[in-house]
């Protein structure tokens, strides 16, 4: 392992234990939520109207862990805490995976 992708590695390593800080953050400063992540419904409220690529593919992807929990109830912030990590290391997990096969196709085909 280089020194590159060790650098890459634990910047996502830390990027990752970072993540509870997207429901930190809006619980900390009476927030209704993380920046970005807003239903249709608090956009019609925040802007009047619904953009229309918004409406026509907001049905188009479902999260594998919605809320980034398994848990269906409210869970406390310190385990909504975990599942954020959880969800981090789930996404690096795929993305490295996908990256890597990409890549190693691309070194077969050359």
């Amino acid at each position: 392992m280089n020194k590159f992708t060790k650098k890459i590695g634990l910047s996502l390593l830390v990027l990752a234990l970072l993540s509870p800080l997207g429901i930190l953050l809006p619980k900390w400063f009476n927030a209704e939520g993380g920046w970005g992540e807003w239903s249709t419904r608090k956009v019609k409220k925040e802007l009047g109207y619904i953009p229309k690529g918004m409406k026509k593919n907001v049905d188009l992807w479902k999260a594998p862990m919605p809320d980034y929990s398994i848990e269906k109830e409210n869970t406390s912030l310190f385990k909504g805490s975990l599942f954020y990590i959880l969800s981090g290391f789930v996404g690096i997990g795929i993305i490295s995976l996908v990256t890597w096969w990409l890549f190693n196709i691309y070194q077969q085909n050359e």
